[in-house]
C-alpha cells in the first residue's frame, strides 16, 4: 500500500483549525495554543457529527497518548510557580521578584525561539521520532531543576524547559493529521488539548504533597520522570496508520478517506502585508501574557495576599482552571449561537469577545478582595473570559484567511504572544520587586482586552477576508 502524503505541521493546524470553526455546532471554538485556549468545546462538536462507528478505535488510543503527554507538559512548567509559594524553598534559592520574573522571561523566549524550529524538526524526522525527541528533552530539563540553587541555575534550567516544552502542540497536531480523518479532528484535538487544564488542576495538587514529604527536589524529579514513563508507552504503540499492525482494514481506510489536498507554503513576509495579520498578532501579543501571568504568578499572589501556603493553594487553583475550562466552551458556544440565529460572523465574533472582554474588568478588585473565596471568584471570572475570548480570537484566522494561510497567521500570531509573555514576566517582576502590590498587575490584566478588541476592531471592522494570490 503506498504511503500517503505527509502532511506539513503548518497544514495540519490550518486544518485543525477549519475543522473547529465552521458553525456547524453549539462549539464553534478555535484549536489550540501555548497560552491556554483550550477547545474542550470541540468535543462537543465531534459527538454532534455522530463519529463513533464500528470501524475500530486503535486511533483513540494514539488521542489518548496525545492527551496524556500534554498534561504532562503543563504539570511540568507549573512546579516551579507552585513551589515559589514554599518558604523553605525560597529561603534555600534566596531570589526577589524581579528574579523570578527574569526566570519566567527566559522561560518565554525559549518557547518563542522553539516554535520557530520545533515544525520543521517534526516534518523532518516524523512525529514517532520528534515527539520523542521533545518529551525527552523538556523531561531531562524539568528534572535538572532540582540541581539549580540560584536564579541563574533556575534560569538556564527553565530556557531548556521552554525549548523543549515549544514541541508538543506542533508535534500533537500532526499526530492527529496523520490518524485521523478531518471530521474527526475537531473532536481528537479538544480530547489531547484538555490535558492542558488536566494538567494546571493536577499540578496544584500532587506537587505540594511531594514537596512536604520528600522535599521540593524531589517534586522536580517525580514530574519529570512522568514524561519517561509516556516515552515507554509511546515508542511500543506509535507508528504511523499505513505501518501499523494493530490497525484493521476498515479504520485504516477510514482515516485515510479524505483526499490529498495539495500544499503551497506561503512565506510570512506576504503575510505582514495584510491588516488581517496585523490584527491577530496584536489581540495575542496583548492578551496571551495574561494567561502566563495566571500560571506563574496565582500561586504566589495567593500566597502573598492570603497567607496560603503550599498545602493550601490546591483547591482555589483547581475552581480556577476549571471554571476556565467552561469559559472555553461558553465562548465558542456563544459565537457559535449567534451565527446559527442569523447574526454576521463579524458581529458574533466580536459580541462574544466583547462580554469576555468586560468580564475580565472586575479582577481589577481582586487585588484589594476582602477574603480569598471572593478573590478566587473574581479571577475564575476573568480566567473563564479569557478563555472564551481566546476560543474567538483563533477562530478568527479562519474567518479572514484561506486555507492554505491559516498555519502561518497562527504562528505569527503565537510568536507575537510568546513576545509579550516575556515582556509581561519582566514587567511583573519589576512591580511586585518595587511596588509591592498586584493592584497595577491587575488592572492591566482587566483593562487590556478592550484595548486588544479596539485595535481588532479599526484593522477589521468587518473581519473582511485577505486577498492572497
Amino acid at each position: 500500500m503506498s504511503s500517503p502524503l505527509k502532511p506539513t505541521v503548518a497544514h495540519t493546524i490550518e486544518e485543525a483549525i477549519h475543522s473547529t470553526a465552521e458553525p456547524k455546532s453549539l462549539a464553534d471554538v478555535g484549536g489550540p495554543q501555548s497560552a491556554g485556549a483550550s477547545v474542550t468545546g470541540a468535543v462537543i462538536a465531534g459527538f454532534e457529527e455522530g463519529i463513533v462507528r464500528r470501524i475500530g478505535k486503535y486511533r483513540w488510543m494514539i488521542c489518548a497518548l496525545l492527551f496524556f503527554a500534554t498534561t504532562i507538559n503543563y504539570i511540568d512548567r507549573q512546579v516551579l510557580g507552585i513551589l515559589a509559594t514554599d518558604k523553605g524553598f525560597q529561603a534555600t534559592i534566596g531570589w526577589n521578584e524581579a528574579q523570578y520574573g527574569y526566570v519566567n522571561t527566559v522561560f518565554q523566549l525559549a518557547y518563542a525561539i522553539g516554535l520557530l524550529v520545533v515544525g520543521s524538526l517534526m516534518d523532518r524526522f516524523g512525529t514517532r521520532k520528534g515527539f520523542s525527541f521533545a518529551v525527552t528533552f523538556w523531561s531531562v530539563a524539568a528534572m535538572c531543576h532540582a540541581l539549580a540553587h540560584s536564579a541563574l541555575g533556575f534560569g538556564a534550567a527553565r530556557f531548556a524547559l521552554g525549548l523543549g516544552e515549544a514541541g508538543n502542540f506542533p508535534a500533537a497536531i500532526k499526530t492527529v493529521a496523520e490518524w485521523f480523518p478531518k471530521k474527526e479532528r475537531a473532536l481528537a484535538t479538544g480530547i489531547f488539548n484538555s490535558g492542558s487544564n488536566v494538567g494546571a488542576i493536577v499540578a496544584p495538587l500532587a506537587v505540594p504533597f511531594i514537596a512536604i514529604n520528600y522535599g521540593w527536589q524531589m517534586a522536580f524529579i517525580i514530574t519529570g520522570t512522568l514524561g519517561f514513563i509516556w516515552l515507554a508507552f509511546w515508542l511500543i504503540v506509535y507508528r504511523r496508520p499505513e505501518e501499523h499492525p494493530k490497525l484493521s482494514p476498515a479504520e485504516f481506510a477510514h482515516i485515510q478517506s479524505d483526499p490529498v489536498e495539495p500544499t503551497t507554503k506561503i512565506p510570512w513576509t506576504r503575510l505582514f502585508q495584510h491588516r488581517q495579520t496585523w490584527a491577530f498578532a496584536i489581540g495575542k501579543f496583548m492578551t496571551d501574557p495574561i494567561w502566563w501571568v495566571y500560571l506563574f504568578w496565582l500561586p504566589k499572589f495567593l500566597h502573598t495576599n492570603y497567607g496560603l501556603n503550599i498545602t493550601q493553594i490546591g483547591l482555589p487553583l483547581v475552581v480556577i482552571y476549571v471554571s476556565a475550562d467552561v469559559g472555553s466552551i461558553g465562548g465558542g458556544w456563544l459565537s457559535s449561537t449567534l451565527i446559527k440565529r442569523g447574526w454576521s460572523v463579524n458581529k458574533s465574533r466580536k459580541t462574544a469577545m466583547l462580554i469576555c472582554a468586560v468580564s475580565v474588568i472586575p479582577i481589577i478588585f481582586a487585588a484589594n478582595a476582602s477574603s480569598l473565596w471572593a478573590a478566587v471568584g473574581l479571577v475564575s471570572l476573568a480566567a473563564a473570559a479569557h478563555q472564551g475570548w481566546s476560543a474567538n480570537i483563533f477562530t478568527m484566522t479562519s474567518d479572514m484567511f484561506p486555507r492554505r494561510a491559516v498555519g502561518s497567521v497562527v504562528g505569527i500570531g503565537g510568536m507575537a504572544g510568546s513576545i509579550g509573555g516575556m515582556l509581561i514576566a519582566t514587567t511583573v517582576g519589576l512591580i511586585l520587586q518595587y511596588v509591592h502590590s498586584y493592584l497595577p498587575i491587575f488592572i492591566i490584566a482587566g483593562t487590556t482586552y478592550l484595548v486588544a478588541l479596539l485595535v481588532i476592531h479599526l484593522l477589521a471592522p468587518r473581519l473582511e477576508p485577505a486577498t492572497i494570490f
